[in-house]
């Protein structure tokens, strides 16, 4: 897989949890663990999306 289809592929998975995220949130009844655990899931894909385009930058 090249690296801009990582980066696509990322940035997808990143809008995913982003409307699980809301989701979760709109509901009252949404149990604060699972809150917790999309955010930190979407903030590890935000650093893994960062650290590719600052790679990708290096290399050009």
């Amino acid at each position: 897989m090249t690296i801009q289809a990582h980066l696509v592929e990322l940035e997808r998975k990143h809008k995913t949890l982003e409307n699980e995220l809301h989701d979760a949130l709109v509901h009252l009844s949404t149990d604060d663990l699972r809150i917790v655990e999309l955010k930190r899931r979407k903030l590890m894909v935000k650093d893994q999306i960062e650290r590719l385009k600052h790679n990708g930058n290096t290399l050009h």
